[in-house]
C-alpha cells in the first residue's frame, strides 16, 4: 500500500526538466556546486560531533546509514559514501535516479539509489542513522507531514540535517530576483517565495514533528571572494539546522 505523498508534481517536473545537467558545475545546478563545500562543511561535523567519529580517518562514517532525501544527481550522496556511510539516495524525479545511478558507476561507488518518497520508505520501514534533507522542504506541498516521515524514518538517536531559505525581503531579493532573474543561476519560477519558512518556523515544524532541533547556521554567499560561508548570526537567506531524534 502507498503512503500518502507530500510531492507536488509541479515541483518535480522543474526538476525533471533539468536532470541531464546536474554534473554540470557551470550549469543549471552551477549555484548547488558553488555552495556543495559549504554544506559539507556543515553536514561532516554535525554527524561526526553526534556519533563521536574522527573526519581524519579513512572511512569516518563507516557503519552509518544515511537518507539523501531528495538526492537528484547525487552531489551529496556521493561525498557521504565516499567517507564510508551505507548511502540510500531517494528522489520524487524519475530522471534523476538514471542520472544518479550513472555517475556513482562512473565514480566507483556503491549507492542505493531510488525513485521514492519519504513517505513511502516510512511506511515500508526504512530506519537510517541519518538524514540529509538539503533544500526539499521548500518544494512540498505539506512540510509538517513530510517532516514527520523524515523523523520515521530515523533510528532513535538518528540526526537529521535539514536546510532551507528564509522568508523575508532579502531572501526573495538574493534568491528569486537575484539567483533567477539577474544572475540566471537557476531556471525563472525554480523557487516559490511564499513556500520559504523562517528559522524559527522551521523549528517549530521540527518540534511538532517529533525531533529536537540542537544546532542552526547561515550559509552565506560573499561576491567579492565568490564564495560561501557558515556563519552563527545570518540566517537571512540560506540556512541550515541539525535535529535528533532522542
Amino acid at each position: 500500500m502507498t503512503a500518502q505523498t507530500t510531492v507536488d508534481p509541479a515541483e518535480v517536473a522543474k526538476f525533471e526538466a533539468m536532470a541531464a545537467e546536474w554534473w554540470d558545475p557551470n550549469g543549471k545546478f552551477k549555484p548547488l556546486h558553488m555552495l556543495n563545500p559549504c554544506r559539507l562543511d556543515y553536514i561532516t561535523n554535525q554527524i561526526a560531533a553526534e556519533f563521536d567519529r574522527d573526519l581524519t580517518q579513512a572511512l569516518p562514517f563507516a557503519g552509518l546509514r544515511l537518507l539523501d532525501i531528495g538526492c537528484g544527481g547525487g552531489l551529496l550522496s556521493e561525498p557521504m559514501a565516499r567517507l564510508g556511510a551505507d548511502v540510500v539516495g531517494a528522489d520524487a524525479a524519475p530522471r534523476n535516479i538514471p542520472v544518479a545511478r550513472l555517475h556513482a558507476e562512473q565514480s566507483g561507488l556503491a549507492i542505493d539509489y531510488r525513485h521514492t518518497t519519504a513517505e513511502d520508505m516510512a511506511a515500508a520501514g526504512e530506519r537510517f542513522d541519518v538524514v540529509l534533507n538539503m533544500e526539499v522542504v521548500e518544494h512540498v506541498s505539506d512540510p509538517l507531514a513530510y517532516l514527520t516521515a523524515c523523523q520515521t524514518l530515523l533510528k532513535p538517536g538518528g540526526l537529521m540535517i535539514c536546510s532551507t531559505l528564509n522568508r523575508n525581503p532579502k531572501s526573495f531579493l538574493m534568491a528569486i530576483i537575484g539567483a533567477e532573474h539577474v544572475m540566471r543561476w537557476l531556471p525563472k519560477g525554480t523557487h516559490d517565495w511564499k513556500k520559504f519558512i523562517t528559522p524559527d518556523e522551521l523549528y517549530d515544524l521540527i518540534r511538532q514533528a517529533g525531533l529536537d532541533p540542537v544546532d542552526r547556521k547561515g550559509m552565506v554567499f560573499n561576491p567579492v571572494s565568490w564564495r560561501w560561508s557558515l556563519s552563527a548570526r545570518d540566517l537571512s537567506v540560506n540556512y541550515v539546522t541539525a535535529s535528533v531524534k532522542r
